[in-house]
């Protein structure tokens, strides 16, 4: 784990960033945090009532001693923070009193202390759907200039033959449903960007049950117009489609079905046309392709904010905090 990270490991200790988890008192986070703490390179914020953060880790057996624990019930700027809240949310009706119940809520809470630059990123979610830390991102932090949307990707490893790790990155898997064209345009684009961060060099497949014009339907189209415009918007990147995923990841069958392609046959960026095929396709690389999947990591936001399963552990916890703090 250290040394698949490692070189993000480094980069955080030369600039230390914190990180803020939205569940203080959750032992899988308090296990994580333990670990963070004691290799220090990234300091955890926890969220929840001090005492009984510091007694649920206690009783866990964790070294927390480090952690920013704070209580959104006694937090001395709050009154700035309801503020800036009414600022940020200006026109939906908020009383102040209304926006200091909703900020006592840990998810709300957290983001804000992000917005207002109290800590660098989030990590959320171990107990909450995935809306419950999308939304408060989006109506707070909201998305960076250029983006349009929030979309998400999974990073996919397994070690090589080789003893290296095998990376690939898949998108879109957790947030758009039905992405249009152009939407399937900048989940290229923020994909690329994050696979970079990985030390990918992308060769992204927008993949379809056709391979460059062998089957048809609306489907195929729409995966064919996005390459294209992928394409042509992002001159530097190397995107081809739409193709099939055997003709995307095997050289053998790229050179029946897409011979003139640079691509096909050596793809390690995926994009989905929908959420479906998303969902299911990662989880299939996991699952019996033996791949470790960290994410959903969360694109196209102002500031790093991150999503855990419900059912992650606290080794899970841990990587994503790395890489969620290293996207600051």
């Amino acid at each position: 784990m250290e040394n698949r990270f490692s070189k993000m490991i480094e980069t955080l200790r030369k600039a230390p960033k914190k990180i803020v988890f939205t569940e203080g008192t959750d032992v899988r986070i308090l296990e994580a945090s333990s670990r963070l703490l004691a290799a220090d390179f990234l300091k955890p914020v926890l969220i929840g009532n001090v005492e009984e953060v510091k007694a649920a880790a206690e009783k866990y057996g964790f070294n927390i001693r480090g952690a920013e624990i704070i209580d959104p019930k006694n937090y001395e700027k709050m009154d700035e923070m309801v503020d800036t809240f009414l600022e940020l949310r200006k026109g939906k009706g908020f009383t102040p009193e209304q926006a200091r119940a909703t900020l006592l809520q840990a998810n709300y809470f957290g983001t804000m202390l992000v917005k207002m630059g109290a800590a660098d990123s989030l990590l959320g979610g171990a107990t909450y759907s995935t809306a419950d830390t999308v939304r408060p991102a989006l109506q707070l932090i909201k998305t960076k200039p250029g983006s349009t949307i929030v979309s998400s990707c999974f990073i996919m490893m397994r070690q090589a033959a080789t003893g290296d790790d095998e990376i690939l990155a898949m998108a879109d898997c957790a947030i758009n449903l039905y992405p249009t064209e152009d939407e399937l345009v900048e989940i290229c684009s923020t994909t690329a960007e994050t696979a970079k961060v990985f030390g990918v060099d992308p060769k992204i497949a927008f993949l379809s049950y056709s391979t460059n014009g062998s089957g048809k339907g609306e489907a195929v189209d729409k995966m064919h117009n996005a390459a294209a415009k992928a394409k042509e918007q992002f001159p530097d990147l190397k995107i081809e489609g739409e193709m099939q995923f055997d003709a995307a990841v095997s050289p053998e069958v790229a050179k029946t079905k897409f011979p003139a392609s640079d691509v096909a046959g050596y793809a390690n960026t995926f994009i989905f046309p929908d959420i479906n095929a998303g969902n299911i396709g990662y989880k299939i690389a996991q699952r019996l392709g033996g791949f470790d999947a960290y994410g959903p990591i969360l694109m196209g936001l102002n500031a790093p904010v991150n999503d855990l399963s419900r059912g992650c552990n606290a080794e899970e916890v841990y990587s994503m905090a790395i890489i969620t703090a290293a996207l600051a």
